[in-house]
């Protein structure tokens, strides 16, 4: 266990453990606040980064997992969703929904979040990396993995 991780990170970390998950969580010497700049510290490609997007629902936080190679269509994430707006939330917002900055939302945990969609994209792929809670931290995990972590809907809401 690493103790000087920043408390973001460790709460994933405690996340992971708790859940016996398979994943591991890696640091970066550069920051990977985009998804391309995560790619490159990877060394994958542009859709094995899942970029973890928040989404305001007429006052619900929703969170929409898609490749960073992909935009979520607003309509689409409303029409899964059954509300009359749903647009990408403010960086305020997605910290006092997900408890972590922009540029290092994980998509676990994710106590005041109602619902994770995860685009179907995401699923061809062995292995995906998502958000670790810091702009330096990433999370590798398979697919399955990452729905079973993130209690997450597969849909289609790439636009």
């Amino acid at each position: 266990m690493t103790t000087d991780w920043p408390d973001a990170v460790e709460r994933v970390a405690a996340y992971l453990r708790a859940a016996g998950a398979e994943a591991r969580i890696e640091e970066f010497e550069q920051p990977t606040p985009t998804a391309d700049d995560a790619a490159k510290a990877v060394g994958c490609s542009l859709g094995q980064i899942v970029k973890s997007l928040v989404f305001d629902c007429d006052g619900a936080a929703v969170v929409v997992l898609v490749p960073g190679d992909t935009r979520a269509s607003s309509r689409k994430v409303r029409g899964i969703v059954g509300c009359k707006r749903a647009r990408i939330a403010g960086a305020e917002y997605v910290e006092q929904a997900t408890g972590f900055t922009p540029g290092a939302v994980a998509p676990f945990p994710l106590p005041r979040v109602s619902r994770v969609l995860v685009d179907r994209l995401l699923l061809r792929h062995p292995t995906v990396w998502v958000g670790g809670g810091s702009e330096r931290h990433l999370v590798a995990v398979s697919p399955a993995e990452l729905m079973r972590l993130s209690r997450a809907e597969p849909v289609d809401a790439a636009g």
